[in-house]
């Protein structure tokens, strides 16, 4: 077999069949402390494709950093064709200041392309566009819901994309939502460029989820699997079909007051179903929410105080491809994997 050639980025060389830190230049603080986009990337030994997988890019988003830091450690790297590069977190000044936002409120997923003269969000979204995600084939783009809701695991893409759509089935999680593409956001400006990308969302803001770290950790390492840059062994396939989602909506508080669910994120409800009750504080009035179709919770809110039309469930339509035991098998196959053993949340 020849020589591979060394990976080369921001000047760095990364040799075939090692890995190496890389720290980007991004700006400086007002107190002169030095920000970078901080990446690994591992350059294996054999050709194949170049993946990103990022996290962080809201950075509040904290699920997403833990799924990278296991992927930094699973041990079906060493057997790695093609290159993967691992951003843990894209947006360092949110995820400092355990917020979503850019120090200027602005959501660094609204900022691409990007320039290399504008905003604080647009010179961060052009670095990570340019140095990053336009060099590979194709990224996983790691989310969460914001702080104080929760997304059960699923994973989103565009209606005419057949290579996300084949990644989506490799990933395994519960749930695929068909989404459309947002103008300014990292998928859109990505997909216009030809570099498709999987977007995965799990959990809640600020909080770690086993289940959704787990999911996430398992369906990168499939995805890399079907792509032919990891070998099958160690890899378990997803024991079922995911359930196919072609739209969703809210489901919002018919009053306000205390909040109380009978539903959770993963189970299947019928029309008319009753999800949840608002009381007012002395308990003489109630107000009922009720499915008004049926479908999946995707997402939930977790505060038990809600106002009138806050959004309280997340409700997904099924599509003819969906399976029952979806979510109940995924939950019993991620407990059962040895590979996450190791990993403990406190």
């Amino acid at each position: 077999m020849p020589n591979r050639a060394p990976f080369q980025i921001a000047g760095h060389s990364v040799a075939p069949g090692s890995s190496l830190a890389v720290d980007l230049p991004v700006s400086i603080l007002p107190d002169h402390t030095p920000v970078h986009l901080s990446l690994e990337i591992f350059h294996g030994k054999r050709p194949g494709p170049t993946m990103f997988v990022s996290a962080a890019v809201h950075g509040d988003e904290v699920i997403g950093v833990e799924i990278t830091r296991r992927l930094l450690r699973a041990p079906q790297l060493s057997a790695l064709r093609g290159t993967l590069i691992v951003v843990p977190v894209v947006n360092s000044f949110g995820f400092l200041n355990r917020s979503r936002y850019l120090p200027d409120r602005r959501d660094l997923n609204r900022c691409f392309p990007g320039s290399p003269s504008g905003s604080l969000g647009a010179r961060l979204a052009h670095i990570f566009l340019q140095e990053v995600v336009l060099r590979c084939d194709f990224g996983v783009d790691l989310h969460s819901a914001a702080i104080h809701r929760t997304n059960l695991p699923q994973v989103r893409v565009s209606p005419a994309d057949k290579v996300t759509q084949q990644m989506a089935m490799d990933f395994g999680a519960p749930v695929v939502l068909t989404s459309p593409l947002r103008d300014g956001s990292l998928r859109a400006v990505a997909a216009k460029q030809g570099t498709p990308i999987l977007l995965y969302e799990a959990g809640e803001g600020l909080r770690f989820d086993e289940m959704a770290v787990r999911a996430g950790l398992a369906g990168i390492l499939r995805v890399m699997r079907g792509q032919d840059m990891l070998p099958a062994k160690g890899i378990a396939r997803a024991r079922s079909a995911p359930y196919i989602c072609t739209a969703s909506h809210w489901l919002r508080a018919p009053a306000g007051g205390l909040l109380r669910t009978f539903r959770a994120e993963g189970e299947t409800v019928a029309e008319g179903e009753l999800l949840a009750i608002v009381s007012d504080p002395f308990g003489k009035e109630e107000a009922e929410l009720l499915a008004d179709a049926p479908g999946i919770l995707i997402g939930r809110a977790m505060l038990p105080v809600v106002n009138e039309g806050d959004a309280v469930f997340h409700l997904a339509k099924l599509g003819p491809r969906a399976a029952e035991a979806t979510v109940g098998d995924l939950a019993s196959q991620l407990e059962e994997d040895p590979l996450f053993d190791e990993d403990e949340i406190i």
